[in-house]
């Protein structure tokens, strides 16, 4: 049966063979080859010789596309890629937030092990989609596959986010607490912590903006030393619990945990404890489809999609339960709660001594912290440049352009300035949490939203090729989950005491969405409407190669 073929119902079936007649998007002549090699952006007219685009279709998105910097991202950049991206600050900081929250080791140890498999479940709806979809742009990407009325809502919203939320301010604070801490400043003045922090975020922002491919070699490195570093800590921890318990003050700490009564002490069961502990935990796991913003850059993109996903996953989940674990056992519970973000650093003093571990292995969680700014920069900086292609950022001819260095400058400008504005404006001493929270929030909307849409693509486009299928119930758990914790902020947490309203980034979090929202309806229905236009996507190829997409105004 042969269906006709718009916007709204296109059709591709088997992922790119077979389209109806006439067909809205480029046919798979012009899909980019998996080899790497770089295929036509635009159609020639022969008799002219002039190079024509091609339209920009929301089902090309079935096709893959290769970046005008080639596939330079081989299996290890990728794996690193992903695996910088999650161990990041998290493990070395977030654990004494999750722990002050839940009360007792066993209950924060049981929150860690939930947001792992929930983690688990996000990422499987992220392989499937990326498989099925296999462009640079993630959530944006399948967003607008799955929602396409109203016009440019879905794409609005994704920019709305990427810009507001899209920074790395968490990694740049905890990377200047362990550097201040390593040099033996006990408490650091607020313009010190600000200005370590605002001095790397520059510095990897040039490197990226100006040396693209050394900062993928640079980020690489970085990201093999945090592995390793957390390895290690592993095996400090194992060292310590069965050698140095009894003879030493070391380890010490687990003491009273290795009863069944001891490691569930002064549990707080309350949702919204639990919910803000698993934002903090899925913070700690954020990035696990890191690669989906940037697949336009891979060799083989699928393969490397589940392959390399799936065994950072695996490496997170193991390496950040024994890590835990060596926390609590070496370091006594109430420290652990009084630690706020140098929980690593107690563990490597109270191993190591005054000397090496107060001073050389903090500088080595610095520069873990430093390795996540740049992996999150690099992937976040080609999310806004897919957004300003797309026509969703003002100026796209400046944002989208990779020139003067082949590298997404624009995209790194959009990223820089919101970082630094939350770098900067905030008490650097509250800003950590917060931003966690404000960040987890929102996401968990836009997570929702996709898992409805994957059912939804299951049911209504059965002819889509899915080289990875996910569990079903794993994609019921995550809507039943986002929808707990989405209402969960809400729930007044036992003996609350912060300076804060208990629900602050929640209320935050929802004021980013309905700005977007309202910014959507002004920009795209109601000053049309006052002024007589509508809105049209006109095709257009830069002088280094980029494909754009203007938002032009046709009178009606």
């Amino acid at each position: 049966m042969q269906h006709d073929v718009d916007e709204d119902q296109p059709l591709l079936s088997g992922g790119g063979t077979g389209a109806s007649s006439p067909s809205p998007f480029p046919s798979p002549s012009h899909a980019i080859p998996q080899d790497g090699s770089k295929s036509p952006r635009s159609s020639t007219d022969t008799e002219s010789g002039t190079i024509e685009p091609l339209p920009r279709t929301i089902e090309a998105a079935v096709l893959p596309e290769t970046s005008n910097l080639g596939r330079h991202l081989s299996w290890q950049s990728a794996y690193i890629l992903v695996i910088s991206r999650v161990i990041g600050s998290g493990i070395f900081a977030t654990p004494g937030a999750v722990a002050r929250s839940a009360g007792s080791a066993g209950l924060a140890l049981t929150i860690w092990a939930a947001g792992a498999a929930l983690a688990a479940c996000g990422l499987a709806v992220s392989l499937e989609l990326g498989s099925m979809l296999p462009r640079s742009g993630g959530d944006k990407v399948y967003l607008e596959f799955m929602y396409r009325r109203p016009r440019f809502l879905a794409s609005t919203l994704v920019a709305v986010n990427a810009v507001l939320l899209g920074f790395t301010a968490s990694n740049c604070v905890v990377f200047a607490e362990y550097v201040a801490f390593a040099l033996g400043i006990e408490e650091p003045s607020d313009v010190l912590r600000k200005s370590l922090a605002v001095g790397l975020l520059t510095a990897i922002t040039v490197v990226h903006g100006c040396a693209p491919r050394a900062g993928v070699v640079v980020q690489n490195v970085l990201g093999w030393i945090k592995v390793a570093l957390v390895v290690f800590m592993v095996f400090v921890g194992l060292f310590v619990v069965v050698f140095q318990r009894g003879r030493t003050e070391i380890g010490q700490g687990g003491g009273g945990l290795l009863t069944w009564e001891g490691l569930w002490k002064d549990s707080d069961w309350s949702l919204g404890v639990i919910a803000t502990s698993l934002f903090k935990v899925f913070y700690s796991y954020a990035g696990l489809s890191n690669v989906n913003n940037v697949l336009n850059d891979v060799k083989d993109p699928v393969r490397t999609l589940k392959s390399v996903c799936t065994s950072a996953l695996v490496t997170a989940v193991v390496l950040y339960t024994l890590v835990n674990i060596a926390y609590f056992m070496v370091v006594p519970l109430d420290e652990i709660k009084e630690s706020g973000e140098l929980i690593a650093a107690l563990f490597f003093e109270r191993t190591f001594g005054p000397q090496l571990g107060r001073k050389v292995l903090p500088l080595a969680v610095a520069l873990s912290g430093a390795g996540n700014v740049m992996v999150v920069t690099y992937a976040l900086a080609r999310l806004n440049q897919e957004i300003a292609r797309q026509g969703f950022l003002p100026y796209p001819e400046l944002l989208a352009s990779s020139k003067p260095f082949n590298a997404p400058l624009g995209g790194l400008i959009v990223h820089y300035i919101p970082s630094l504005l939350v770098i900067t404006l905030p008490p650097s001493d509250q800003v950590y949490s917060f931003i966690l929270e404000v960040e987890g929030y929102p996401a968990q909307f836009y997570g929702l939203a996709i898992s409805i849409g994957l059912l939804w693509l299951r049911y209504k486009r059965p002819d889509l090729k899915r080289p990875f299928k996910v569990w079903l119930p794993a994609v019921g758990i995550r809507i039943v989950v986002s929808l707990a914790l989405i209402a969960a902020p809400f729930f007044p947490p036992k003996n609350y005491t912060g300076t804060l309203f208990y629900a602050t980034y929640a209320i935050v979090g929802v004021g980013i969405i309905v700005f977007g929202l309202l910014y959507w309806y002004i920009w795209t229905v109601l000053i049309p409407r006052w002024r007589g236009y509508r809105l049209e996507e006109e095709v257009d190829i830069l002088d280094d190669g980029v494909t754009i997409t203007r938002l032009v105004k046709v009178p009606k």
